[in-house]
């Protein structure tokens, strides 16, 4: 049925009337505003909706031939009209019921629209990016349409069950039972004045050659000539003109295809405004036959954080589409990926369940991740800069990797970069690889220490002693860096040191003279040692001078296994149970204030070493059971 009709206000359709949830309104608006210049992008968009439409059509009907209909030859068709000033996208796909057009239509974006706009910053350039992040899909027709109007059915259901949907992008949308009878949608836009760019063929033909030749389906374009007679239905099949190439292009040799190839398909599968950083495509034979084509995107996906939500990469199965769920087929930490797997092996009726255990698939999700690391150490080695930006924007969701996929550990840790305390402030540039070839003769590990920022880090007391010998320590300040620590025990054959943690032996890097001074300074604060445990007994497991500390009058060690400060007061503000025991106070006799705290008065001993102890806490990011006594103490022994 014909849906070239004239423009009607929601009000006046026979149907139900709702309004957008309240984010939406707003969204269309910055999309108008925003993305003009990308205007084109709405064909692209629709057309992808109506081809992933037919692929789920065709994935259902393997197992429920009936929901065909009899119309196997699945299909987009765009339709203009020049004087009623509309465009048309039809397809025989799998259609929607009223529950899913409400869902679909009525809500963008449902698990992040507060999010989303919490990440909008007020300049267009880049909040424009942002909605391609975002995903707009449906909703950019309003970019170019006055109104938009939706037949829809889904496929198996009665006729009589069609809707009809109808918006001008203001705020509200009207809804309407209708007959429908053929399954599918088909959307109309009623085209703005200014717009009339896409009631042209040529417009059209180049555009949709440009972002949708990929597309499997035929898209057909229908001059307006074929709608003379509106009843000459066979007339305008005949003369209607396919656009597309309709080959995958994944399934095209790597040799026939151009870099603006692979960043147009780019574009059209991940719906990203932005060209991609890098790719790779391969196809495997042997013992199991299939193509992968991967993408590295220039901006992280909105929805990076989000671990449950992971729809990057899709699986067909001899070009059918299969599903998007890429948690199946990649692993969580590199949910940053786009693009796709295409197997020959995979039954066509592999199902989520099956999946889940399927063997074939374990060997492919094996060789992908492979191929995606490879791809990363490739870009790492040439491109520098361009890896900078990777790791920018991805660096965290990597680290995730050392703790989740141990048969790729050592890969994983070659993409790793840090702050150091050689390298700039603000700059994570430096490999585990530049770390060892740097190492000082006779050193054997590998030494960091982990802060809540690299502010922290940088002035971490424990650093001293480690600047003194020009020792380079790596600088972590990320909150999965203390989780990935568990993890990553040696790299090299060096192994890793929490320089915060257990006890401190330089071993070979010190002078035999240093190991005497250091002798001779413990022996020296015996006394002063005592006084403080037994001023702290209850809150410290022992204290011991040491050599550690050149500028700073003490600090505090953990013992080897336990969380870093910092992370026990994140777990604790979060509601978990901390078990933890009780730290070392480890004290720098040489300093002033330490040779203060020895002469204090009997009566301020107790005072000084609590001071002592809090301002070493403080210095490790934890904190303190009372504040305000802390206050109260410094004030008194100030006054003193």
């Amino acid at each position: 049925m014909s849906t070239a009709t004239a423009s009607v206000n929601p009000a006046d359709l026979k149907g139900e009337s709702f309004e957008f949830q309240a984010e939406v309104p707003r969204l269309l608006h910055l999309m108008v505003h925003s993305l003009y210049s990308n205007k084109e992008i709405f064909l692209r968009e629709l057309i992808s909706n109506a081809s992933d439409a037919c692929d789920k059509l065709r994935f259902e009907g393997l197992k429920n031939e009936a929901l065909f209909e009899g119309d196997g030859d699945l299909h987009v068709t765009i339709r203009f009209d020049a004087d009623k000033k509309t465009l048309t996208f039809s397809d025989n796909g799998i259609g929607m019921t009223r529950d899913e057009v409400i869902a679909n239509l009525g809500t963008i974006a449902r698990s992040g629209t507060r999010e989303f706009f919490a990440s909008l910053s007020g300049d267009q350039a880049k909040d424009a990016q942002l909605i391609g992040q975002f995903g707009v899909g449906f909703y950019s027709a309003f970019i170019v349409a006055d109104e938009v109007t939706v037949e829809t059915r889904k496929a198996g259901t009665p006729i009589e069950e069609g809707v009809l949907w109808r918006s001008k992008g203001e705020g509200r949308y009207a809804l309407e039972t209708i007959s429908k009878k053929t399954h599918g949608t088909e959307i109309t836009l009623q085209l703005k004045e200014e717009e009339s760019e896409f009631l042209d063929a040529w417009r059209l033909r180049s555009v949709i050659k440009r972002y949708s030749d990929h597309v499997t389906l035929p898209i057909w374009l229908v001059s307006p000539a074929d709608n003379e007679d509106e009843n000459a239905e066979e007339k305008a099949a005949d003369k209607k003109e396919q656009i597309n190439s309709g080959t995958a292009l994944w399934r095209r040799s790597k040799k026939d295809l151009k870099d603006q190839d692979y960043i147009d398909f780019y574009q059209s599968l991940s719906h990203d405004f932005q060209a991609p950083l890098a790719w790779t495509h391969n196809h495997v034979e042997g013992r199991q036959e299939y193509t992968n084509l991967f993408y590295i995107p220039a901006v992280a996906p909105f929805d990076l954080w989000d671990r449950e939500h992971v729809q990057g990469v899709k699986l067909y199965v001899q070009r059918v589409f299969i599903m998007d769920d890429s948690s199946q087929l990649l692993p969580r930490y590199l949910r940053f990926v786009r693009g796709l797997i295409d197997s020959s092996d995979l039954p066509l009726n592999v199902s989520r369940e099956i999946l889940q255990s399927n063997k074939l698939l374990e060997s492919i999700r094996s060789g992908s991740v492979k191929k995606i690391l490879a791809l990363l150490q490739d870009v790492a080695d040439k491109e520098s800069e361009k890896y900078k930006t990777i790791w920018s924007h991805f660096g965290n969701v990597i680290k995730e990797g050392v703790g989740e996929d141990a048969a790729n550990r050592e890969a994983i840790a070659k993409l790793l970069r840090f702050a150091t305390t050689r390298s700039d402030a603000g700059k994570q540039e430096v490999s585990l690889d530049e770390y060892v070839a740097r190492l000082k003769d006779k050193q054997n590990q590998i030494y960091f220490v982990t802060a809540d920022s690299e502010t922290v880090a940088r002035n971490s007391p424990h650093l001293e002693i480690f600047r003194k010998h020009d020792i380079e320590v790596i600088l972590l300040h990320d909150r999965v860096d203390e989780w990935m620590m568990q993890f990553l025990r040696e790299y090299a054959g060096k192994s890793f040191v929490s320089i915060a943690k257990g006890d401190l032996d330089l071993g070979d890097l010190l002078s035999e003279a240093d190991k005497q001074a250091e002798e001779v300074i413990k022996t020296e604060a015996q006394g002063l040692v005592e006084r403080l445990q037994n001023a702290l007994v209850e809150q410290v497991d022992k204290v011991r001078a040491t050599t550690r500390l050149i500028d700073s009058p003490a600090c505090v060690v953990l013992h080897e296994h336990e969380m870093a400060l910092y992370m026990q007061k994140l777990m604790k503000q979060a509601g978990h149970d901390v078990p933890g025991s009780k730290p070392v106070l480890e004290i720098n006799p040489q300093h002033p204030l330490l040779q203060r705290i020895a002469s204090a008065p009997a009566e301020d001993f107790s005072d000084w070493a609590q001071l002592l102890l809090d301002q070493a806490l403080l210095a490790e990011g934890a904190a303190l059971p009372d504040t305000a006594a802390f206050v109260k103490r410094m004030n008194r022994l100030l006054l003193h």
